[in-house]
């Protein structure tokens, strides 16, 4: 059963909603009599886009939100993650989980106190593969999973619906949801011929530079709306700097046998953690997303519809990091006399040394800079037909296929690496909100080492097929049948990567330094830490590294360290879904039944008798795979009713599964068979993939009830529940594995192949669950104001009681917003509380709580010509990052962007 929204506020409706609004002492306009004629309203821009959101949510049978464009080209931001935050349950992050750290632009979407790789994005329905241009996200674990926003440009979207209840016909692999980005096609345009253009500029306020935006779209479609071609164009670039200072891990450990000088000085010092590197990063990085979208649509009748669709994006994304790092490692400061030194310990009973002065008889080496240059870039794109035939008034069919392909690749890093020497250093460790302090007495530099991996490649393919019917009944409540099958093969690859080391005269002929960090570097992140920091350019680098490095494609090859791996993952469903109806209700049941098949690849050093897949100068390899099949079954409820006129109430109920992130089914394996000599019953240890990770299955639970009292307005109220069953996360589990065993502790004791025990420290499947609550309203007030908020809780941890990745435990927004017809302007305020972002150089880390404000101002000339100024991150937010309370990890400013642009419409 579908309902029109109410049209007049109704008294009682009229005495709440002056309740809510009263506290800011809004005043609303009498509702008019009813025998009274009148005006009728016509809205556009904001006040559109929002009744037509509102429309889609109230009128579905699913628990929904929606997000449109308020015209062609313009969502209310310039990034769709960042008009995504505005939903309830939302969180966006400013990064991946792979280590580059936080940016300006919001990029990965996770839902309800999830991590992004448990929330499904879609394009018009279907999947779409990704790329990443960090290197660390490229190969490392946790990003699979999860889309890249920064592929998809905002300029593409007609609506974006978040979805946060499960049925049987929709694609499985969103345990919290899904996000499905909707675009537009050549017959919805009203006019036969239609041009855009936008013009425009974005300016960032850190580099200080300008850099253009431009996006064009033309449609056209015949007369008889049978036949359209739509194409959309777009060539956007940016400048990005983000200064930050670094604490990169607490992995180090004082001890007896790492620092037997310090501790036999100071006993007090035994089993404090030190930070292994403290540094002043600076970042600059180039950003330019080219790219499109091709639409031919056909529709020779009423009963048939067909369109073909073809879509790329590419952002180039070249970038330079140096960071100056002070090294407090055991191996390092051993030699060293300390004084100044204090120590803190956190809730968890860990002990920090969190400052310290260090000095040296002679000279030594105290820390490291690092000067990388990356050339790295991210693609998208898909091809798909899809098509709609109604065969008659009770049978539609419709059916979908495509392919779509993601690549990341960082095709050089052209680095140099320093000691930094010096006969004093010392450091102090600030807390979580400000940067440490660190500094050398007279440091001077000296070469290290140069590393780094090329041709680093990950491609990303997915190719799919499905076919949908949906049959109309009239038997009593059942009134239809939904059923189909799908069937696709994804593929995740790495290709052959190469290791770089030093060649030849390498160390007596590192370039000069004759660039230089800004004279505000790090201004407003603290005090006391290096900031006048020569470095080289990044052409020069390239040119040394050029000239003195050794990249043989086979003599430098590392599987190991460039994590060469390969997965392939196919899937078969079928499902059979009855739609429900009766009086002021509706709703839906039924079965999805999945079955998938994963075979993985990787490689590790051949053992005596094996045939090698190719050897280097890091050894030989022998490639290895593993795999395993499994059917899952996945029955559905939701039900929706109308409770009265303008009250919705909903409940869902769901079994759903979300596989394993493809690095984390890699069968790679590091071994360490020290001690194992003479006993079989003796268990190794290492660190290794887990090709038998169980998807992570969950029965999930939503209730919702929203009540629409005026037209563009809504409160609603929810609670949610995931109870998973197989969470994936970080863990230890057994295997046996071939390994080469010696017979004896003795040297050049003979060596014997032998399968072995071995506790391996890796991803495991663990019991987890989810609990929350959202709240939401949105209303105007008068004719030409509104405002919007919403707030969520959610609570999530394993069975250990320890918290989730992604998890947020508060979380809210505020808007606003006034238009005219001519003039309009909005502001939006996101915050979010801590989220555990994951494990990085073996500490499980945080990004602390934040608000992020952004604003938009437009004026419409005439129907062809408008302006907006767009604004980005107002309140120029620090991202902070922490392992403890005592243990900081980063902190970073990117600054604030502005966008101006020009808007020609035909």
């Amino acid at each position: 059963m579908k309902v029109k929204q109410t049209p007049l506020l109704s008294p009682v409706s009229q005495a709440v909603l002056v309740a809510l609004l009263g506290a800011s002492g809004v005043a609303l306009a009498q509702q008019a009599p009813a025998n009274q004629q009148l005006d009728t309203v016509t809205v556009t821009g904001i006040r559109a886009s929002q009744e037509k959101s509102l429309a889609v949510k109230r009128n579905a049978d699913a628990h929904i939100d929606v997000i449109s464009a308020e015209d062609i080209g313009k969502m209310p931001d310039k990034n769709v993650a960042d008009s995504l935050a505005r939903v309830p349950g939302v969180t966006i992050l400013n990064s991946p989980a792979g280590g580059s750290g936080g940016f300006d632009e919001r990029d990965r979407v996770g839902l309800r106190g999830t991590n992004p790789s448990l929330t499904q994005t879609l394009v018009d329905g279907h999947g779409i593969a990704n790329g990443d241009w960090f290197v660390l996200d490229q190969t490392g674990a946790g990003v699979g999973r999860s889309v890249s926003y920064s592929l998809l440009p905002s300029e593409l979207v007609s609506r974006v619906e978040v979805r946060k209840s499960s049925e049987a016909s929709l694609v499985e692999g969103g345990t919290a949801g899904s996000v499905n980005i909707i675009t537009r096609k050549p017959l919805e345009f009203s006019k036969a011929l239609t041009f855009e253009a936008g013009v425009g500029a974005v300016y960032a306020s850190l580099p200080k530079k300008t850099d253009p935006q431009l996006s064009a779209l033309l449609n056209w479609r015949d007369d008889s709306k049978t036949f359209g071609v739509l194409v959309q164009a777009f060539s956007e670039k940016r400048n990005l700097r983000r200064d930050g200072v670094e604490t990169l891990g607490f992995i180090n450990q004082l001890t007896a046998a790492n620092a037997p000088t310090l501790i036999a000085a100071h006993p007090e010092l035994a089993g404090v953690y030190t930070p292994d590197l403290i540094g002043s990063a600076y970042f600059t990085q180039e950003r330019e997303r080219k790219g499109g979208l091709v639409r031919a649509q056909f529709k020779p009748s009423q009963d048939v519809d067909i369109t073909l669709t073809g879509f790329t994006s590419k952002l180039d994304a070249d970038n330079y990091n140096r960071n100056y790092m002070i090294a407090p490692r055991a191996g390092l400061i051993d030699s060293a006399t300390i004084s100044n030194y204090t120590i803190a310990t956190d809730s968890k009973g860990v002990k920090t040394l969190t400052s310290a002065t260090f000095n040296w008889a002679t000279p030594s080496a105290s820390g490291y800079y690092d000067q990388i240059s990356r050339k790295a870039s991210a693609e998208s794109g898909y091809l798909s037909l899809d098509g709609t035939w109604k065969v008659n008034n009770a049978l539609t069919l419709t059916a979908n296929a495509g392919s779509s392909k993601g690549k990341g690749q960082t095709l050089s890093q052209d680095v140099l690496e320093q000691r930094i020497v010096t006969g004093q250093s010392s450091y102090k460790l600030g807390g979580n909100d400000a940067a440490p302090s660190f500094g050398f007495t007279s440091p001077t530099l000296a070469a290290d080492w140069i590393f780094g991996n090329q041709h680093t490649i990950v491609h990303d393919k997915e190719d799919w097929a499905q076919v949908d019917a949906e049959y109309t009944l009239d038997m009593g409540m059942l009134k239809s049948l939904k059923f189909g099958a799908r069937s696709a093969q994804h593929k995740r690859y790495t290709d052959p990567t190469i290791s770089q080391g030093p060649a030849g005269a390498w160390s007596t002929n590192v370039p000069a330094a004759t660039g230089s960090y800004p004279g505000n570097f790090g201004s407003g992140l603290g005090s006391g830490f290096p900031t006048n920091i020569a470095f080289i350019p990044a052409d020069a680098l390239a040119a040394y590294n050029a000239a003195y490095t050794n990249r043989d494609p086979v003599a430098r090859r590392s599987p190991f360290d460039g994590g060469e791996y390969s997965v392939k993952e196919t899937t078969t469903a079928a499902y059979l879904q009855g739609n429900l109806e009766g009086d002021s209700w509706s709703g839906n049941v039924g079965l999805r039944a999945v079955r998938t098949k994963q075979t993985s690849g990787a490689f590790r050093a051949t053992l005596p008798g094996e045939t090698a897949s190719f050897s280097s100068l890091f050894g030989s390899f022998v490639e290895t795979s593993d795999g395993r099949s499994y059917t899952d079954l996945l029955p559905s409820a939701s039900i929706r009713v109308d409770i009265t006129r303008n009250v919705v109430g909903r409940l869902a109920l769901s079994r759903t599964v979300t596989r394993a992130d493809y690095t984390a089914l890699s069968a790679f394996t590091s071994l360490n068979t020290a001690g194992l000599f003479g006993n079989n019953n003796l268990v190794g240890s290492g660190t290794a993939g887990n090709p038998d990770l169980k998807p992570l299955r969950s029965t999930n639970f939503d209730a919702n009830i929203e009540w629409y009292f005026a037209p563009r307005a809504f409160v609603s109220m929810g609670a949610f529940h995931m109870q998973m069953g197989s969470y994936i996360t970080n863990g230890t589990f057994n295997g046996t594995y071939p390994a080469l065993i010696p017979a004896t502790n003795a040297p050049g004791a003979p060596q014997a192949v032998a399968n072995r025990q071995f506790t391996i420290t890796g991803l495991t499947n663990k019991k987890a669950s989810v609990t929350g609550l959202e709240f939401a309203f949105e209303t105007p007030i008068a004719n030409n104001f509104g405002i919007s908020g919403n707030y969520t809780f959610a609570d999530g941890h394993d069975q250990d009681g320890h918290v989730l990745r992604g998890d947020v435990k508060n979380s809210f927004t505020l808007g606003g917003f006034f238009e005219n017809d001519q003039f309009s302007a909005r502001v939006n305020y996101s915050y979010t509380d801590d989220i555990f972002i994951g494990t990085d150089r073996g500490t499980d880390y945080f990004q602390k709580a934040n608000g992020v404000l952004s604003a938009s101002l437009g004026y419409k000339f005439s129907d062809n010509f408008s302006l907006s100024l767009d604004a980005q991150n107002l309140n120029d937010p620090k991202l902070k990052y922490y392992a403890s309370e005592v243990q900081p990890r980063a902190i970073y400013k990117n600054g604030r962007q502005f966008y101006v642009t020009a808007r020609i419409k035909f």
